[in-house]
Formats: C-alpha cells, structure tokens, sequence
C-alpha cells in the first residue's frame, strides 16, 4: 500500500475507483543530527522548509544535537532511522558492535582543522612537539590522534609529544592562552576565534585535508540489517535525493538558507551574520557532491585510522562499512 503515496489510484470493489495519495500518510523518516542546529546542516532543514520531502512522500523530524547526544547511540537505541556522523566514529562504533553504514556522503570535503596562534611561532606541524593542543573528544578525537601518530608525534605530553587538552565547543583554550593550537572547522570555531578580537594574520592554520590526513565528514548512515528491508532503501533514497535538493538550493540561495536554519534554532543562540557565513562555508564542503560516496575517499579515511601506531581507531579494515544501494537508486530518480 506504500506506492499509493506516491501517486498510484486503485479500484475500489472491483467498480469504484479511487485515489489513495491524500489517504495514505507519508513515510516518517527520524534524521539525528550530529551537533546543533545551525548552517551546517542547512540542507536538511531547507529540504524541510521548501518541501522537498513532502514531495517525496516523506515526514521528516529533524533532532538537533549537542555535547551529550552521540548519534551512533541514539540510532542502535532506536531514537533515529539516519544519522549525520562523521566517518571515524562511524568505523569505531562499528568495530565496537554498531552495523553502521555510510549509504550517502553530501559532503565532499573535510572542514576540520588546527588554529594556532601567530605569536607562538608554530609553522609547521613538526613545532607541535612540547605544546598544548585542543582536541575534541566524542569521536572527533580520532583524526587528530591518528594525524600526530603519522608524524610520530607521542600525545602524552612531554619535550617530543604534545599535550593534549580536551577542548569544549568553543575557542575559549586559544582565546586564553590555555593552548598554543585549538581545533576548529572552517565553518564555524575559526570565525569565533576572529569575532572575539584575532585577526587572520595573527593565526596560522593547518587544515587536515592539505595534511593529507583528512576524513569523511557528514555522511548519512543507517543501520546495516536495515538495508536488507527494500522498502526501507527506497525511503532512504527518496530521503537522500530530497537532501540532496536541498544542498543544491542551499549553496544557489546561501542567505536564505541561513534565514531557515535561524526559524529551526529553538535555542535563539545563533546569529544572522555567522549563520550566513557558515552556510557559504559549507557550501564549499558539499559542491560537487552528488551524494554518492567516492571510494578513494573512504579508503583514504580507512587507512588513516588504521594508522595510529599502538592504538589505532579501529583494528583491521571494515568490511560493509558503505554501501551504494540507497544513493545508486536516489539518483536515478
């Protein structure tokens, strides 16, 4: 009865007939965000607010996160039927017992990386040695700690390590001197920094990307033995090609993006000026994007937690980590 929804009139008692588009309610889809609501997930809310999900049948419930909600937990506890996570928590959790697969990757590009301050006289990644560095923790942590295990960088202090501070979610270690180098993205912790008094000239960044040592950021995942139901990869393709609509009109319309992420931020905490110059940050991140996933970029990301000398983020590659079934239908839409 499902197909009714989309469109499909049928005979009643065999001489009636009649249409069931308005009698059948839409698919609900539950997506989980991976932090709060704000431009970097303006894609979403625009395919919301333009109706674009409506049109694909769908009844989407966006959940903001934040500091306590690990998205991983919240699909295994059933609280969502997608997640936005970035890839290494991805693999971790599913070497740790959460199936998760990567079924769509809007973002193309990596947005994370190290701010330092000028005046500290860090050039290069080599002057980290006996500094104090930021890092986030709740699975952001995993790139940073595979980067320093690449550069032979020991993270427990010391003359030849780092010593690492476990940053809040914001810039605050910088702003007071409490760290030479904090974690930000280019989106979003990098303008804080500059909107509290730092110039650009009096900073130095290292993003991961020319590191060589990026990862997949914002992909969508779904529970592996999910992708076994065929009416669930057909409501994930019709909620990833939404999606993806409303990417592409977020970076084409920037300003008004930014206008509907501001009418879902129930916290009233973000601000015109940074919500508009995040979704044209963003907007650099998903260009190019067709939602498919490119292999070379997992594979990429695949060996870079792999290499994390004693302690890698995962032990072995993953088998099933990513599947095309969901975008390979989305697409042909």
């Amino acid at each position: 009865m499902k197909n009714l929804t989309r469109g499909a009139c049928v005979a009643v008692f065999g001489s009636m007939m009649g249409c069931a588009v308005n009698a059948i309610a839409a698919d609900d889809v539950t997506l989980q965000l991976k932090w709060v609501t704000q431009g970097q997930f303006a894609g979403y809310y625009v395919a919301q607010d333009k109706g674009f999900y409506d049109e694909a049948d769908l009844n989407v419930t966006i959940k903001p996160g934040g500091p306590d909600i690990a998205p991983p937990q919240v699909i295994a506890g059933g609280g969502a039927d997608v997640i936005v996570d970035w890839m290494p928590s991805a693999l971790a959790s599913r070497e740790k017992g959460v199936a998760l697969v990567n079924i769509a990757q809007p973002f193309k590009s990596s947005g994370m990386m190290l701010t330092c301050r000028k005046e500290t006289g860090i050039t290069s990644p080599e002057d980290f040695r006996g500094r104090t560095l930021g890092v986030w923790f709740f699975g952001n942590e995993y790139p940073f700690l595979s980067w320093m295990s690449s550069l032979g960088i020991p993270t427990e202090g010391g003359d030849e390590g780092v010593t690492v501070l476990k940053q809040g979610f914001n810039v605050d270690p910088l702003l007071q001197e409490q760290a030479d180098c904090i974690s930000t993205m280019t989106y979003n912790e990098y303008w804080q920094v500059i909107d509290a008094g730092i110039p650009e000239d009096q900073l130095v960044v290292f993003k991961y990307e020319d590191q060589g040592v990026s990862t997949m950021e914002d992909g969508l995942y779904v529970l592996e033995d999910n992708l076994a139901d065929e009416a669930f990869v057909d409501k994930m393709a019709r909620f990833v090609a939404a999606s993806m609509k409303g990417w592409e009109y977020a970076r084409e319309n920037p300003d008004e993006a930014a206008d509907i992420v501001l009418e879902n931020d129930a916290s009233g905490a973000q601000t015109e000026k940074h919500q508009q110059r995040m979704v044209r940050e963003i907007n650099k991140l998903t260009e190019g994007s067709d939602g498919s996933l490119n292999v070379a970029d997992y594979e990429r990301t695949v060996q870079t937690l792999l290499s994390g000398g004693s302690d890698p983020v995962i032990s072995k590659e993953p088998e099933g980590a990513w599947s095309s079934v969901v975008t390979d239908k989305a697409l042909s839409m």
